[in-house]
């Protein structure tokens, strides 16, 4: 569980095989609701990166636009981990190779920050580049290698 005063930023990629427009794209935005609204409710969900058409796949933060990005903010890596694993997210996470490429290097990073922050892309750009110049630490982890919420009044220590 968080710390009081701290919340998960959570930020990931994936690069499509296809403009998200494409055809063998289908299966995967016709379930972009669906998850999108679940998440929307799931205990513990906070914030995701949106635009005003309710999802963020018009979002290109890399230099090529087949790369998409995806954050939120969680009460805890508990709670981020049981929407990613025990909910209908499942469903998609599994069947993502059908519409992304393997990515040899870090595709997700979590990190802690103040309640009520709302992480910007490119922060969650530089968490990704620390955790792939340095492996998981306590500025940039993984949901299968967590670190703990600051505690006290700690300040995060940013990259």
């Amino acid at each position: 569980m968080a710390a009081p005063g701290w919340q998960l930023a959570q930020i990931n990629i994936a690069r499509f095989r296809a403009p998200i427009d494409a055809p063998q794209l289908l299966g995967f935005v016709e379930m972009l609701d669906p998850i999108n609204a679940i998440a929307d409710v799931a205990p513990g969900f906070v914030w995701r990166l949106q635009t005003d058409e309710g999802n963020a796949t018009s979002i290109h933060a890399f230099d090529d636009d087949l790369i998409l990005v995806n954050m939120s903010v969680w009460e805890s890596v508990e709670e981020l981990n049981a929407f990613v694993y025990r909910s209908r997210h499942f469903e998609v996470f599994r069947r993502r190779r059908e519409w992304t490429e393997h990515m040899e290097q870090a595709y997700l990073a979590l990190w802690w920050i103040p309640a009520g922050t709302i992480p910007t892309v490119e922060e969650g750009k530089r968490r990704l580049d620390l955790l792939i110049e340095r492996g998981p630490t306590p500025e940039a982890f993984t949901i299968t290698k967590p670190f703990p919420a600051p505690s006290g009044d700690e300040t995060p220590v940013a990259p």
